[in-house]
């Protein structure tokens, strides 16, 4: 199954240039964050495919004028097209300006409640978020450090794919994607990536989900 990973930057080879062949096919329009709901509404009206989303930092605008058409993945487990999708979005903290911001005991509050919700959903393939896993395309500033207790979700729950944002290209030394404990494909969402998610055969039912041959995406 083909997903397109957003995050951040709105592209103008989406968005001012768009033709539904440059989404490759994707089944799927996952956002990790920062981007016009403006921006999400095209999308998800030109694909007409499922739109799923967390908040960036900087995406206090949602509150009042959410993107219509597209669901809102915070704090969520939402099963589409198969996959069972978790996410946790905003970063750490670094000013008061920002209700998508938490700290690190804040988020891993956060973490176990959506543990929780999980177990019930009876597992998790994707864990979405804006901010980073601490060493996992982090950096060292405050604003863009990860959170380490994203380590215990993808411990406990081994989720084939992890897709974030917040941490851009122009920033330096940029990487697309990481492994984490050899089971989980991390991966840095911004611009957009085009992934392409092996799906096993029976994958709608719940128990059948285990993706480990890893994608090959493109994108900026």
């Amino acid at each position: 199954m083909k997903v397109l990973v957003i995050s951040d930057t709105e592209s103008p080879y989406l968005w001012d240039f768009f033709s539904k062949d440059k989404l490759g096919g994707a089944e799927v329009i996952i956002s990790c964050g920062d981007l016009k709901a403006a921006y999400l509404e095209f999308l998800v009206t030109m694909a007409n495919v499922p739109l799923v989303y967390v908040h960036g930092n900087h995406d206090e605008t949602f509150e009042t004028k959410p993107p219509e058409g597209c669901d809102c993945l915070e704090d969520r487990v939402l099963t589409v097209k198969g996959l069972r999708i978790a996410g946790l979005g905003g970063s750490m903290r670094y000013n008061d300006k920002s209700k998508y911001m938490s700290t690190e005991a804040e988020m891993e509050k956060r973490v176990k409640k959506l543990c929780r919700k999980i177990k019930r959903a009876g597992g998790l393939d994707i864990f979405v978020s804006h901010a980073p896993a601490k060493g996992y395309g982090d950096q060292e500033d405050l604003a863009h450090r990860g959170f380490s207790c994203f380590h215990d979700l993808l411990d406990e729950f081994k989720p084939s794919y992890m897709f974030f944002g917040h941490v851009h290209k122009e920033y330096g030394g940029f990487q697309r994607e990481y492994i984490y404990n050899e089971q989980t494909k991390i991966v840095n969402g911004w611009g957009y990536y085009l992934v392409d998610v092996p799906v096993e055969e029976g994958a709608n039912e719940a128990s059948s989900h285990k993706f480990h041959r890893f994608f090959r995406g493109r994108g900026q």
